[in-house]
């Protein structure tokens, strides 16, 4: 025995969650230019940063040596007016990941269960296992949430339910009556945790009022983050929204300062460049036809997609996907392989800049002729 196996099975059975490759890594592997490479996997902002927030987070470097405000009181304020929520029902993460790890950490327990849906988010399941809880994974559909299978799911252990809307990776959109019928329905003994990082790129006819309906429901939580169409994936941070008592419950358990100062303002600053968002919203809408018009064209089956993101399949045994990866790797083009999804067939790319998709498209024909 060494110390290691004094440690929880549970937490020693964890598979590490593994992020997409960084573009430094690829250059050094494949002898690449770092600036010949695209990395279209991680589902970032292909625009860059919020001028105003960049501005904002280069005059608080001035102040690192302070602690930040622990209690984001200027930025709850700001999210409180945006969203006509109290700041009492605010909690600040470090990404919204983190939100779905004290969400795990004040309702899990060893013994209890969690849902979610088979090809969602890698981290349901990881901060289910790290507390020591049960996960059940719920047959999709057509890639996307069975709601009402999921719902029968539901045992008298069950605590949590994850759901993600838009998915990730697979960039299925949850219909808004039944997934408010499913709140209806679900017992209020089970907290629902709605992942709504991608929310910002769906069109206005696709937006749910979601928000609203914690009036209704306490037991819900709403999860965001200014990772995605807001450019600040680097500074981590994000948020969520709840009953005023859940919210609680879970600031206690946060740890203090988890958002950096650089984060508070960088997102505070973010949510006035309403241009910004505009710009990065139009961009995606055009690099998302571009991609479909051009999977048509080559005979790539693709799941329709609601986020910055497209799934496409590869045809053939499974080891053809990897062969795509690796090509795509060789002419400095960096992708997502879903195979810890389920999805052994399909890669996930990023919608990235008219040029980036371009050379995308271009990469992608000469991998299916290296294939043929």
């Amino acid at each position: 025995m060494n110390l290691c196996d004094f440690a929880p099975e549970y937490i020693r059975a964890i598979n590490p969650y593994q992020p997409g490759k960084p573009i430094s890594e690829l250059a050094r592997e494949m002898g690449l230019d770092e600036h010949s490479i695209i990395k279209l996997a991680s589902n970032e902002n292909p625009l860059g940063t919020s001028p105003l927030a960049l501005e904002a987070m280069i005059q608080e470097l001035h102040n690192v040596a302070r602690y930040p405000d622990g209690s984001g009181f200027e930025l709850k304020q700001a999210l409180s007016k945006l969203y006509a929520v109290d700041t009492e029902q605010i909690i600040l993460g470090n990404g919204s990941n983190d939100v779905l790890d004290l969400a795990a950490r004040v309702f899990l327990k060893p013994g209890a269960t969690a849902i979610y849906s088979q090809h969602a988010f890698a981290v349901y399941p990881l901060v289910t296992q790290t507390i020591g809880a049960n996960g059940i994974s719920v047959p999709a559909r057509d890639y996307g949430h069975d709601l009402f299978a999921m719902l029968d799911a539901v045992t008298p252990e069950t605590r949590m339910v994850f759901i993600a809307s838009p998915n990730n990776p697979t960039g299925t959109l949850s219909d808004a009556d039944e997934l408010h019928r499913f709140m209806e329905r679900v017992s209020r003994d089970v907290l629902v945790v709605l992942d709504e990082a991608y929310y910002e790129y769906l069109p206005a006819t696709n937006q749910t009022d979601s928000i609203s309906w914690l009036q209704q429901f306490p037991n819900l939580v709403i999860t965001r983050t200014f990772s995605k169409v807001y450019g600040l994936a680097g500074v981590r941070i994000g948020f969520g929204l709840a009953h005023p008592d859940v919210a609680n419950l879970m600031n206690r358990v946060r740890q203090p300062f988890n958002v950096s100062s650089i984060g508070l303002a960088g997102a505070l600053a973010a949510l006035q460049d309403t241009e910004f968002v505009q710009r990065s919203y139009a961009l995606n809408r055009a690099g998302m036809l571009q991609l479909t018009d051009g999977f048509r064209k080559l005979g790539i089956e693709h799941i329709p997609s609601f986020g910055n993101f497209i799934s496409f399949k590869v045809e053939g045994v499974a080891t053809n996907t990897q062969k795509i990866y690796q090509s795509l790797l060789r002419q400095g083009v960096i992708v997502r392989p879903l195979g810890i999804y389920e999805m052994p067939h399909h890669l996930r790319v990023t919608i990235g800049l008219e040029s980036e998709n371009q050379k995308f498209l271009k990469s992608l024909e000469h991998a299916l002729g290296e294939l043929a």
